[in-house]
C-alpha cells in the first residue's frame, strides 16, 4: 500500500478508482499484507510450530476467513455463530477453540456434535454443564480451563483481561480442585491450560510474566497438560509511533518454558493477522469551518467503525490523493451520527482539503466491521478484498430495503 504519483494504491489498485466504481464508505482489505502477517506470524515461532487459531471476533466474513483457513490457519470463537462461520470456511473442527465466559446449553452441544478440538471452560458451572451435556450424548469431551493469571498486560482497560478483577477465566485454588473434579469425571477429560492476558499487547514483558505465573502454577498442579493456549492480544502499531511486539524475546520466552513442558502451544492471534490489511475509504460531505479548526464531516460514522468512540483508539487518516499544500487550521475528522463521540482524529499540520474528496481511515481490518452497527439506521459498508489488480466483492453493501 502506497503512493505512487500522487494516488494512494492498495496493491495495484487506485482507492479513487475503487471509490468511482462501488461509491463510498469501502472496507478494503489487501490480500498480500494478510499472507504475509500469517507468513511473519508462523516464522517467529517456527522452532515449536504452534497451532495458529484466528481470533475469528477480529474479523468475522466468511470470505476472508476462508482465505485464512487457505494460508493455514486454526479458528479461535466464542460464540455458537463465529462457530458456524469457521465451519463454513472449510475450517478444520480439530483446529477450533471455543473460548467465552457465557456458552449456553445449545452452543456447547452444538460444539461437541461438531467434534471440535477443545471447549475452554472458564467456570465450574460451566465445567458441569459440559459434563451433563457429554454424559446425555454418552461421548467423552476434550476441555481447556482458563487460568486467570492475575497479569496486567498494560493496555487499555477495556481490553484488559488478565487481572484478577476481570471476568475471564478461574483463580489458580479454583483450577486445582478443577483438575480433581476432572480426573473423576467420566465424560470430561482436562487437555489444555489456557490464558490470554489482553488485547494490543505491545511488550514483551507482560507475556514472560505469564509465563512465569504458568511454570509455578503447572509445577504445583503436577499434571501433564496436553496443550497450553497462551491466547493472543498481540497489537500491532496504530501510528508511526509506535512501539513493537518484540516476538523475538517472546519465543525465547516459550521455549525456555517448553525445555520444562512438553505441550503443544496454541496462539489466538487476531488484530495481529488482520488489523493492518485494512483501510476505511470515506467521502468527504462538508467541511465545517469554525474559529479554531475545521470539522471534516465525512460519509463514515462511529457505526462503521466505533473503536475511536469506545477506546478512544487512534488511526491514522490519509489522503486518497497528495497535492503537497498544507492546511493552517486544525482539522476534526468526524461522522454524521448524533453523537459527540462520532469523531476519528483530531489532525495538524494535514494536507488542504476540500469538499467531496476522498480519505483514508487506517489499520481498521481488526474490530472494525466486526464491531459495526445499524445504529442511525445507517446501512453497513460494502467489503472487498484486494489481490494484486483484482478486486474481489467478498461483502455486499447492505441496503437501506434490508433495514426497513
Amino acid at each position: 500500500m502506497k503512493y505512487i504519483n500522487k494516488n494512494f494504491l492498495i496493491e495495484k489498485v487506485k482507492v479513487l478508482n475503487l471509490a468511482k466504481r462501488f461509491n463510498t464508505p469501502i472496507y478494503c482489505y489487501s490480500y498480500k499484507q494478510l499472507k504475509n502477517n500469517i507468513r511473519d506470524f508462523k516464522k517467529n515461532f517456527k522452532s515449536f510450530s504452534p497451532l495458529i487459531c484466528f481470533a475469528i471476533k477480529a474479523n468475522t466474513n466468511v470470505n476472508l476467513i476462508r482465505e485464512i483457513r487457505k494460508l493455514g490457519l486454526g479458528a479461535d470463537v466464542v460464540s455458537i455463530g463465529e462457530m458456524m462461520k469457521a465451519l463454513k470456511a472449510g475450517i478444520n473442527p480439530k483446529k477450533i477453540v471455543f473460548s467465552g465466559v457465557g456458552k449456553t446449553y445449545s452452543e456447547i452441544s452444538y460444539a461437541i456434535d461438531k467434534k471440535i478440538l477443545l471447549i475452554n471452560a472458564e467456570s465450574k458451572s460451566e465445567i458441569i454443564e459440559i459434563e451433563k451435556i457429554a454424559k446425555s450424548k454418552k461421548k467423552i469431551i476434550d476441555i481447556g480451563i482458563r487460568l486467570n493469571p492475575n497479569t496486567d498486560a498494560k493496555t487499555l482497560s477495556q481490553i484488559s483481561t488478565g487481572k484478577k478483577e476481570n471476568k475471564f477465566g478461574v483463580n489458580e485454588k479454583t483450577f486445582l480442585e478443577l483438575i480433581k473434579y476432572s480426573k473423576n469425571s467420566k465424560n470430561i477429560k482436562l487437555k489444555c491450560l489456557s490464558v490470554h492476558i489482553g488485547s494490543q499487547i505491545i511488550d514483551h514483558k507482560p507475556y514472560e510474566k505469564m509465563l512465569k505465573v504458568l511454570d509455578k502454577f503447572i509445577k504445583k498442579a503436577n499434571y501433564k497438560f496436553e496443550f497450553i493456549d497462551l491466547g493472543g492480544g498481540m497489537g500491532i502499531s496504530y501510528n508511526y509511533n509506535n512501539k513493537k511486539l518484540n516476538y523475538k524475546k517472546y519465543n525465547i520466552a516459550i521455549k525456555k518454558f517448553l525445555k520444562k513442558y512438553k505441550s503443544k502451544i496454541i496462539f489466538e492471534p487476531g488484530r495481529s493477522i488482520v488489523g493492518n490489511i485494512g483501510f476505511l475509504i470515506s467521502k468527504i460531505i462538508y467541511i465545517k469551518e469554525s474559529d479554531k479548526k475545521n470539522f471534516i464531516i465525512l460519509d463514515v460514522a462511529m457505526n462503521d467503525l466505533i473503536r475511536p468512540a469506545l477506546y478512544g483508539a487512534k488511526h491514522r487518516i490519509l489522503p486518497a490523493q497528495k497535492i503537497g499544500k498544507i492546511s493552517k487550521k486544525t482539522y476534526e475528522f468526524v461522522g454524521p451520527i448524533c453523537e459527540s463521540t462520532d469523531r476519528f482524529a483530531t489532525v495538524k499540520k494535514f494536507q488542504k482539503l476540500k469538499e467531496k474528496d476522498l480519505i483514508l481511515i487506517c489499520d481498521v481490518g481488526a474490530y472494525g466491521m466486526s464491531l459495526s452497527s445499524n445504529y442511525n439506521s445507517r446501512p453497513k459498508p460494502i467489503e472487498l478484498l484486494i489481490k494484486g489488480s483484482k478486486i474481489n466483492i467478498i461483502k455486499k453493501r447492505q441496503k437501506l430495503i434490508d433495514l426497513i
